[in-house]
């Protein structure tokens, strides 16, 4: 069955309060929540199975099982390619499953294509769930409004990492990464910082979205826990940065320049970091790195020439420059240049969250429905997408750590990936070979130096 598109044309104008409250979502980490969803074990027109087994569900023939698409692409303040790149990954690990058969018989679809216009994804997602044609959908908004209508529904739901906030206690939504506390203390800032030689650090954060400022204060604690070790400290902080930096960045520079500034870690987007970067050229301190957590985008670091060299970058996933050893990421590759489309942050992330999809429903087995695909997906405990992530334990990671217990919900290990710019090129930061760079996670937060691991 041919994809149906249906995105529409932009309103004609954006709306500022809209696009404010995107910067919540501009991280790949995100932030603790107390949202909360329940399952609904929904029903479907039966579908005979023959050989694949009776399975019962929207959007599943004898042939296929159909999906829906459904994220931001007019009106995104950002300028960055979300829907289609988080797409054209979906659709590359869909044509390599379905190159070996598909699953239980069935190829795999995206039968439905929906732009949310930023402002439209719970109107969009309502739309979906009423047309129940497709059994499950993949989601990458800016503004994650729809989840609960989701969650309600009982549809399986993939997104990306920088919803998990709205995906807290959503046993039917997924990502990949489990929930993040992003204001908790993490060993990995101290570690970077140390990396750099730096000892006199600032932190950045957007004053009105709350996910950035909490990182901004997370960066704090860390340095505070584990700083003292290698004589660190936070020099400047500013967590009340505005939204696009419509002013500049020059008296925030100045203050870190007089405060001697020797890291700059950023909780803000790739935009806002670049213009960060212009603004310490033209101070004289370009020479300062800094930590981005937005800007894993190789386009945009190479069209910057130098502005950004001997910056550290977080992927928080593979990074594409790492050995692909026996991990997934070499058939990663193949499939996304079988394709013809670019190695890109969102697209990796369609991929991973493809994979879930189709490892849940390979385990429900040819009797599949929503309810048995989500509590089959709910019991792996160990999904690393082949490798690609630090695991996550689905039993327990739809509900986020907390500063006072990081272990109950947190990850078994606290892991990155790293790269840095050199030459407008990234480089892995470690052991190509085993690129996620890990501390045990325990309540008691002593330093401890990291493990190399390669989780295949």
């Amino acid at each position: 069955m041919p994809a149906r598109s249906r995105s529409r044309n932009p309103q004609g104008r954006r709306l500022r309060g809209l696009a404010v409250l995107v910067a919540g979502l501009l991280l790949a980490v995100t932030a603790c929540s107390n949202s909360s969803g329940k399952v609904a074990d929904t029903s479907g027109t039966k579908v005979p199975g023959g050989a694949q087994g009776t399975t019962s569900g929207p959007g599943v023939t004898d042939s296929e099982i159909r999906f829906a698409m459904l994220g931001t692409k007019s009106n995104n303040p950002l300028g960055t390619c979300i829907l289609d790149c988080f797409a054209s990954g979906v659709n590359a690990y869909f044509a390599y499953r379905n190159s070996e058969g598909g699953v239980h018989g069935r190829k795999l679809v995206i039968s439905e294509t929906v732009d949310d216009q930023l402002g439209k994804n719970q109107q969009e997602a309502l739309k979906i769930i009423s047309a129940n044609e497709t059994f499950g959908t993949f989601s990458a908004p800016l503004l994650a409004t729809g989840f609960g209508a989701f969650a309600e529904a009982g549809v399986p739901l993939y997104a990306l990492p920088a919803n998990a906030s709205d995906m807290v206690g959503k046993d039917s939504a997924f990502s990949s990464t489990g929930s993040f506390c992003i204001e908790c203390t993490q060993t990995y800032w101290s570690y970077i910082a140390n990396l750099a030689g730096a000892t006199r650090i600032a932190a950045l954060g957007i004053g009105v979205a709350a996910p950035s400022k909490n990182c901004a204060n997370g960066v704090v604690r860390s340095i505070e826990t584990f700083g003292g070790k290698f004589g660190q400290k936070v020099v400047y902080m500013n967590d009340s940065l505005a939204y696009g930096l419509p002013n500049g960045a020059g008296p925030e520079v100045t203050a870190m320049k007089n405060a001697g500034v020797q890291l700059v870690i950023g909780c803000i987007d790739l935009n806002s970091m670049k213009t960060f970067s212009q603004e310490m050229e033209r101070q004289g301190v370009g020479d300062v790195p800094m930590v981005h957590q937005n800007t894993y985008d190789q386009k945009f670091v190479a069209a910057g020439g130098d502005l950004f060299e001997g910056d550290y970058v977080l992927p928080r996933f593979r990074p594409f420059e790492a050995d692909a050893g026996s991990s997934g990421l070499k058939t990663f590759r193949t499939w996304m240049e079988k394709s013809k489309t670019e190695l890109t942050e969102y697209a990796m992330l369609g991929w991973i969250d493809a994979d879930l999809a189709y490892q849940g429903i390979k385990a429900a087995g040819p009797s599949f429905t929503r309810a048995s695909v989500i509590a089959a997906t709910n019991k792996m405990t160990n999904y690393s997408a082949d490798g690609l992530i630090d695991p996550i334990d689905w039993s327990r990671q739809h509900e986020p750590p907390t500063e006072a217990d990081p272990v109950t919900h947190g990850y078994k290990q606290e892991c990155i990936t790293l790269v840095k710019v050199h030459n407008g090129r990234f480089e892995p930061v470690g052991d190509p070979k085993k690129p996620f760079i890990c501390w045990p996670v325990t309540k008691e937060r002593t330093w401890s130096e990291p493990t190399f691991i390669n989780f295949t």
